[in-house]
């Protein structure tokens, strides 16, 4: 399409002025697609309005082939003169929308001009003193730790870097101050980690914590029973020489054994986190119940089959295994065994309710490893107890100890049972394993249900330990309704004046560039409120990584 003559009255009037730019950016879009056009139209229609004819030109450029009146100015003065400045002032114009559109940093390269820097960080990496950083631009920026509303100071890196080396000298000097300061740190580090351990171990808000813990009680009752069971079975077991006795003994020892190691788990997953360990020992439960799972299955179950395997070889014909007494420490076995395992079998039910999934669902999950421990071994306890007395009564009846010896290797097959389903929940929590789908489903409705959320995507939810776990998701944010919140926070009126008062692309740039960081800074202030939502109704949810698309 050439300009003609009969159109330049029309472009004269407003009205046509601005259908005429209206009508070739759609063109000009039509040929051009991506952000970058958008971004040049938008720019250009402000610019292209104050300078019609070089805009008619630049438009034209390409297809004016014939110098004619048809390719006149638009005023209309047709000059050569005119024509010649204008054509001049079109190629300036063009020179400079192409240098804009093609202004793109390169993503690929290294670029650290912008990095920034806490005081603390600047004082620490660069060896400086507070009043090293007096002086320095200071910037604002949102709190990124959780909880707090008040801004924090950070500095440009580069900043501090220069000024570090004005303090110091050279980069060599630096680098000496720093290996210097390194090797102190280390010691003070030791020396401050040992004096927290000792302090730890002593403190009254952790023994506090301990006995207050449901699963430290389950634990510490079951520890202190099965104690004095195996005293009174070895003493049994000393007087009869039974093969089935001395598997409950080594039973009752193993699993005596196997509780203070638990306790001691549960001791340690109370150490709050610290530098090496940012999310906590609470994984120690779990660990301390797979190695209890190992002795079961190493003392228990071993040495029972074992023993029961050599008095099958080498029956002892004659000798009555089957006492008074034998049947008199069973007995009592059972008694205490029952009701430490009725302790952790309501102390599981509880738990089991609290996570809202069944009491079979939580036992097989092993969400409380310590309690799991406890329930299983003594459940494996009462049945070994009556496998033991009913292999006793048959050796005695019979007069065989051949019956003895298979009760030794049945509660040795109990044990090993036991110690297999133990290590094989307790691997599948150390590896990581998902939370209940109900769990994940409500977590996944909260932030579909959210305004600034377009869809959600890849969601994954672990455990970290017996308590806490950490979710993750892509969320499709909806960039609209992230803006609308930040203009909600401004002054339209002075936004549109801004806007209005733009004469040049720089000016444009600079504008976008300013507002498009406080959108930013939006949506940081958005992801915060979605975090702590989520953290108001699911309590133990402990990380939070929401990746935007």
């Amino acid at each position: 399409m050439i300009l003609s003559s009969s159109t330049r009255p029309l472009i004269a009037s407003k009205f046509w002025r601005k259908q005429f730019l209206n009508f070739h950016l759609r063109q000009f879009s039509s040929y051009h697609r991506g952000s970058e056009v958008e971004d040049f139209v938008a720019s250009f229609r402000v610019l292209a309005s104050r300078n019609f004819s070089i805009y008619s030109r630049y438009c034209y450029s390409a297809q004016d082939k014939d110098p004619g009146p048809a390719s006149s100015d638009v005023d209309g003065s047709g000059s050569k003169d005119s024509k010649s400045q204008t054509a001049t002032e079109s190629k300036t114009l063009g020179s400079k929308l192409k240098g804009y559109i093609s202004m793109r940093r390169d993503y690929s390269q290294k670029y650290t001009a912008n990095n920034t820097l806490t005081a603390v960080r600047a004082m620490r990496e660069y060896v400086l003193s507070p009043s090293d950083l007096d002086g320095l631009p200071k910037i604002k920026i949102r709190s990124p730790y959780a909880g707090a509303s008040s801004p924090i100071i950070v500095y440009l890196e580069s900043d501090v870097e220069k000024r570090a080396m004005k303090v110091w000298g050279s980069t060599e000097s630096l680098e000496k101050e720093r290996k210097r300061i390194k090797k102190l740190d280390r010691k003070q580090q030791k020396q401050i980690r040992l004096l927290g351990e000792v302090l730890s171990e002593h403190s009254t808000e952790r023994k506090q914590k301990l006995m207050s813990n449901g699963s430290a009680r389950v634990v510490a009752y079951a520890a202190a029973a099965n104690a004095a069971i195996c005293s009174f079975k070895f003493g049994c077991f000393i007087t009869t020489g039974s093969a089935s006795m001395f598997s409950e003994v080594m039973h009752s020892l193993a699993d005596t054994c196997n509780q203070l190691l638990l306790l001691w788990g549960v001791n340690e997953s109370l150490k709050k986190p610290d530098v090496e360990h940012p999310y906590g020992f609470g994984n120690m439960r779990h660990i301390m119940s797979l190695i209890s799972g190992v002795g079961i299955f190493c003392i228990g179950c071993g040495a029972s089959i074992y023993h029961g395997i050599q008095v099958l070889a080498h029956p002892t014909m004659g000798v009555d295994v089957a006492s008074p007494m034998s049947f008199m420490v069973l007995a009592g076995s059972a008694i205490i065994e029952s009701i430490s395992l009725v302790v952790a079998i309501n102390e599981t039910r509880s738990n089991a309710k609290k996570n809202g999934i069944s009491f079979t669902d939580y036992v097989n999950e092993s969400r409380d490893p310590s309690t799991n421990v406890v329930l299983l071994e003594d459940s494996a306890a009462v049945l070994g107890v009556g496998i033991a007395g009913a292999a006793l009564a048959m050796t005695h009846y019979a007069a065989n100890p051949v019956y003895d010896a298979i009760g030794s290797i049945a509660i040795g097959g109990l044990l090993g049972a036991v110690a297999s389903f133990l290590v094989t929940t307790n691997v599948n929590a150390l590896i990581g394993r998902s939370i209940p789908q109900s769990q994940l489903q409500s977590l996944q409705e909260t932030l579909e249900d959210d305004a600034v959320v377009r869809g959600v995507y890849d969601v994954k939810a672990t455990q970290i330990n017996a308590d806490e776990f950490k979710f993750k998701a892509e969320i499709d944010f909806d960039g609209r309704e992230i803006t609308r919140a930040y203009l909600a926070s401004v002054d339209m009126e002075k936004v549109l004046r801004e806007i209005h008062g733009v004469r040049t692309l720089e000016e444009l740039e600079q504008v976008i560039l300013r507002y498009g960081e406080h959108v930013i800074d939006t949506l940081g202030v958005q992801v915060d409120r979605i975090e702590l939502e989520l953290k108001k109704k699911h309590p133990h949810l402990r990380h939070i990584d929401l990746e935007v698309l």
